[in-house]
Parts: C-alpha cells; sequence; structure tokens
C-alpha cells in the first residue's frame, strides 16, 4: 500500500510560505484583456449543461407541464454575490498545487484518459456557462421544499432555503426545471454566511420540489471527508458547487484564486471509487486506470500559456497550473464557470466555451492527495470544527 499524505499536509511540507505568486506564468492578465476583446460573437451559455448522473438514489423528476411560473417573492431582484471567496482561506480550494507532490499513478491516469475518449463530449475541453449563483439576504424569503426521490437522507440537508427575486436555476430562464436537467439552486447569504445548494431543484407557481440540499456554513473549515465520508451534496463528489466556479468578473480581473469545478463521463472514472478532498462519487464505472472521482488536478507547469488564443484563456489556464481542477461530478463538459446573467462582466468578448481545447489530458497531472476509498454510500455525517 502506497503511503500518502493528505492534500493539506502535502501542500503544508511542499508549498507553505510560498506565498510569492511571481514566476513567469503569474502575471496579470487585466491590461491585456481590456484591450484583446475577442470579437468572434461568443455567447455566456456554452455548449450545454452538464448532467449529474448518480445512482444512489431516485428516479428523474418529471418535467412540469410547460409551466415556468416563478414563486411570489417580495424580496430585491437576485444579483451575484460580491465577492468570489465562500470560505476561510484554508479550504481545500483555496490552496495553491503548483508545488504539491505528484500522485504515484498520474502519468498512468492521464495517459488512459487521453487514450479512451479524453474529456466529455467530443474528446475536447469545453467550458459550461450553465451554473447560475445568486445572492441572498436576510430579508430575502425563505420557503421549505417538498422531497423528491433525488433528497438522500442522512446526506442531504431539509432548511427552508431564500428564494431572491428574478432568480433562475442552472441552464433555465427562472425557477421551473422545464428542461429537466441538473436544474442547481445556488444561493448564497453573506448576512448569515450560509451558503445554499440544491440539486433538482422545481419550483413552479406556489409548489416547489428540492432533490439533495445542502446549507454550507461558510465560516468553517471542511476537511478531508467535507460534510462526512460517503456522503454526497448538490455534486456527486460531495464538494460545494460555488466555489469551483470561476465567474466574468474574476478572469476580466485578471485572476481566479482557487481550483475549478471539472467533470467527466462516469464510464471515464474508476468504479466504486472517491478519492479527497472528494467525499462520495455518483455512477463511476471505469477500469483501475481511470481517473478517480474527488481528484485534484493541475495543468502542467511546462505548458506555454502563450499558446492559448486569449487573455481570458490565459487566466484561467493560470489558476489550473496554481490551483488547479477538482473533479466534481459526472457529465460531458469539463469545465464548470458561472453564468454572467448577475455579474458585472459578461462572457461575450471575454472568453468562449472552445477557448481551452488544445488542452489535453497528457497536458496535466494529477496531484497526491491520499489512497483511493471504495464507494459504498454508507454516508456518515461529521461534525465540523472551526
Amino acid at each position: 500500500m502506497r503511503a500518502l499524505c493528505s492534500l493539506t499536509a502535502c501542500l503544508f511540507v511542499f508549498a507553505c510560505g510560498n506565498d510569492d505568486p511571481g514566476g513567469p506564468t503569474a502575471r496579470t492578465d487585466a491590461g491585456e484583456l481590456a484591450q484583446n476583446n475577442r470579437s468572434d460573437g461568443s455567447t455566456a451559455s456554452g455548449d450545454a449543461a452538464s448532467t449529474q448522473q448518480k445512482t444512489d438514489g431516485g428516479a428523474a423528476q418529471p418535467k412540469p407541464d410547460g409551466a415556468t411560473t416563478q414563486p411570489q417573492v417580495d424580496a430585491g431582484p437576485a444579483t451575484a454575490p460580491t465577492s468570489a471567496r465562500y470560505f476561510p482561506a484554508g479550504a481545500f480550494m483555496y490552496q495553491r498545487v503548483d508545488g504539491a507532490p505528484l500522485d504515484p499513478d498520474s502519468t498512468t491516469i492521464t495517459t488512459w484518459l487521453q487514450n479512451n475518449g479524453s474529456w466529455g463530449g467530443n474528446g475536447t475541453m469545453k467550458i459550461d456557462f450553465s451554473i447560475e449563483v445568486l445572492a441572498a439576504t436576510a430579508s430575502t424569503p425563505r420557503k421549505t421544499f417538498v422531497k423528491t426521490e433525488d433528497f438522500y437522507d442522512p446526506d442531504c440537508d431539509f432548511l427552508p432555503f431564500p428564494i431572491p427575486a428574478g432568480g433562475a436555476l442552472e441552464g433555465e430562464s427562472a425557477y421551473a426545471c422545464a428542461g429537466d436537467g441538473d436544474c442547481h439552486l445556488i444561493v448564497v447569504d453573506r448576512s448569515e454566511n450560509r451558503l445554499y445548494e440544491m440539486w433538482r431543484a422545481n419550483l413552479v407557481g406556489s409548489t416547489w420540489n428540492g432533490g439533495c440540499a445542502v446549507v454550507w456554513d461558510m465560516t468553517r473549515v471542511y476537511g478531508d471527508g467535507n460534510r462526512g465520508e460517503q456522503c454526497t451534496s448538490a455534486d456527486a463528489a460531495g464538494f460545494p458547487i460555488a466555489p469551483l466556479l470561476f465567474s466574468a468578473d474574476e478572469v476580466a480581473a485578471g485572476s481566479i484564486d482557487h481550483a475549478i469545478r471539472f467533470i467527466l463521463p462516469n464510464a471515464r472514472m474508476r468504479a466504486k471509487t472517491y478519492q479527497h478532498p472528494g467525499s462520495h462519487a455518483g455512477g463511476p464505472s471505469g477500469p483501475a486506470d481511470a481517473p478517480i472521482y474527488g481528484s485534484r488536478w493541475r495543468l502542467k507547469s511546462s505548458f506555454d500559456l502563450s499558446k492559448l488564443p486569449n487573455a481570458g484563456a490565459r487566466v484561467v489556464g493560470r489558476a489550473l497550473q496554481q490551483y488547479g481542477m477538482a473533479l466534481a461530478d459526472g457529465g460531458n463538459i469539463a469545465l464548470t464557470g458561472q453564468s454572467d446573467r448577475f455579474t458585472t462582466k459578461k462572457w461575450n468578448g471575454l472568453l468562449s466555451a472552445s477557448d481551452l481545447t488544445m488542452l489535453k489530458p497528457t497536458d496535466f497531472e494529477v496531484v497526491q492527495t491520499g489512497e483511493p476509498i471504495p464507494l459504498t454510500f454508507d454516508c456518515t455525517r461529521t461534525p465540523i470544527t472551526k
């Protein structure tokens, strides 16, 4: 058995004290972004919404009968959060991995993926821009949902959620899950330091049905195992979603200081296995050499960012070198950016869904974060300390 350290311990030994963001890949492209905006008509919608694939319960929610009426709420309009930081600095997504040791099987894993379909969809790295992040205040109405078969006990939380007026679900124009997709509902309330995330939400008129809901305490550092070993969240790996999304505001400012959400088809992830910093897996069915749910990857430092097509793509590429990406879910679009519906900056002219297609699996390395963990679905919720 390999003796592996946890990601936190590895980073402390190999990368702590490396607060200097200098070096050839750490320059700020904010000025370049202002001067070199795209003119290719790229949109903020991405190519398609990702599809989460879980096997630990539940049938698909039925589509509403063409209804798109929003619930009655009386708070102010939905807006994007005013800060990209969700948890304290010690949270895993804020730890740089450019100095962390590699998993001993890194080359085997990345080579297997390169030779077995590569990324999802047509095998190229695309970006999905469909997930909304809404902002609530203390005055935003809270509403209790009706559990569906996509709510897993004890993994999920059953608490009232804030519903900002004028908001929307992932991939939808409002709060109705009309397209029958993942329909994530994500709301951050900084007045109470809570992040609310739900998978398979569906609000039609006064009726709200909800799948797995999670309420994250933003004052806490969730360590290995997140909310509990073998426990899912609104994302199959058990991660919080919002802190792993990169926004148009971040890219326009020239810096992304956190790991990025990353997904693969379930058939290209190792069956019945997950790895820290994840705490769960959906329905992976791949062989022993395949990537592992929850694992942390980084773009090789030797990759020349100047080859990327524009300044926005280079900002994302630099984040992939410094903070990496975390394998969070099953689906066909590799990276997830935040929708620009409620952000100040917009993706059009900044970054398109196809601007990172030149990146191959073998351009990445897998970071050492611990032994693979057999998936049992026996969630044990654990108390979290600050």
